[in-house]
């Protein structure tokens, strides 16, 4: 509390008046705290962010499905609180070439596609793809094409997906009903430097639900493997 003599507007004469000046330096102390805790926060937590992004790009290649492997999935069509309609599908990696055999592919196809970028190789995946129902009736179809998949670096970096003039056959294109399977070539374009690239499959048809994060694949073999993978 803080008194002091004013002068009376009514008799002019000075009398004690006093003001409370705490709630103000409380005012101030709470700016300062707040000054303090956002400084604090703008200092950590661009390292927090980077420690969660790390650790989610490195669970891709954990959780990355070996060459080989027959990996199901789940499928959903339309939305759950209406009643979505759910579809198995299996995905196998059956084989992947890798450097100047899948440039070789890649030229065959078609003369005028683009020779690998410098420090850049071309990466083939022969993958088959199964569509399956899981209850009847079944009305639903699954148009599966090669925008679905791309290509990333060990730490779920993706890369861009190569343009061509003519793409190696048979593609992984089609309009699959229940039962249909279809197997094709995919074609990717991976620095050089990336030893371990992978491959991540994400539905994505019209109305088809999105599930997690995708489905991740390994685009080389394993040491000791005997899966096929060609450099």
């Amino acid at each position: 509390m803080n008194c002091h003599p004013e002068r009376s507007r009514r008799t002019g004469f000075r009398v004690p008046t006093c003001r409370d000046v705490r709630p103000h330096s409380r005012r101030i102390s709470l700016s300062q705290f707040q000054l303090t805790a956002l400084t604090i926060l703008t200092l950590f937590l661009p390292v927090r962010i980077s420690a969660v992004t790390a650790a989610q790009s490195h669970s891709a290649n954990l959780d990355a499905h070996p060459v080989g492997a027959l990996v199901s999935i789940i499928i959903e069509f339309g939305e759950q609180y209406l009643g979505a309609q759910l579809y198995d599908a299996k995905i196998t990696v059956l084989q992947v070439v890798r450097g100047k055999k899948a440039w070789n592919i890649v030229e065959q196809a078609g003369p005028s596609n683009p020779a690998p970028k410098p420090r850049f190789d071309y990466i083939l995946a022969r993958v088959r793809f199964e569509f399956l129902a899981r209850t009847l009736p079944a009305p639903d179809s699954y148009n599966l094409n090669e925008t679905q998949f791309i290509a990333s670096d060990p730490n779920g970096r993706e890369f861009a997906t190569p343009i061509l003039a003519a793409y190696p056959r048979p593609r992984l294109n089609d309009a699959l009903k229940p039962g249909d399977s279809l197997e094709g070539w995919l074609v990717f374009l991976v620095p050089q430097k990336v030893s371990q690239p992978l491959m991540v499959f994400r539905e994505d048809v019209g109305q088809v639900s999105h599930r997690g994060g995708g489905t991740w694949f390994e685009l080389y073999a394993r040491s000791g493997s005997t899966t096929s993978a060609n450099h």
